[in-house]
């Protein structure tokens, strides 16, 4: 498995790109996506309906160990994409908090330095 990270000129944090199973929960209900292109700040994610532009949703992801990590973001842009036969469809978040655990609060992510 080959992870490669990528910095752009407008980026300050190392992004990773792989693919990964994720879980969107909002008021709606619960979608299943694949993130790609994750950093500490925020991740894009293919989904098959769309967000809401603001939205706030829950992204629950594993690693291969089996750990879950959970976050708290905003969808901040949406996308579309249509090649072929087939297209994609995908929303950039970006990421608000991390739940630390179920009994304890969510930690908020310095706003100084979230550069979506």
């Amino acid at each position: 498995m080959t992870i490669r990270c990528s910095v752009s000129e407008r980026r300050q944090s190392l992004r990773f790109d792989k693919m990964f199973v994720v879980l969107l929960q909002s008021a709606d209900g619960i979608l299943r996506g694949t993130g790609r292109n994750i950093s500490s700040r925020g991740l894009y994610v293919e989904v098959q309906e769309a967000l809401a532009l603001g939205q706030k949703v829950k992204v629950t992801f594993s690693g291969e160990d089996g750990t879950e990590m959970t976050c708290l973001c905003e969808v901040r842009y949406q996308m579309a994409l249509n090649y072929g036969e087939t297209g994609s469809r995908g929303v950039g978040l970006k990421i608000i908090a991390y739940e630390v655990g179920e009994q304890q609060p969510l930690l908020l992510v310095d706003k100084a330095h979230i550069l979506h």
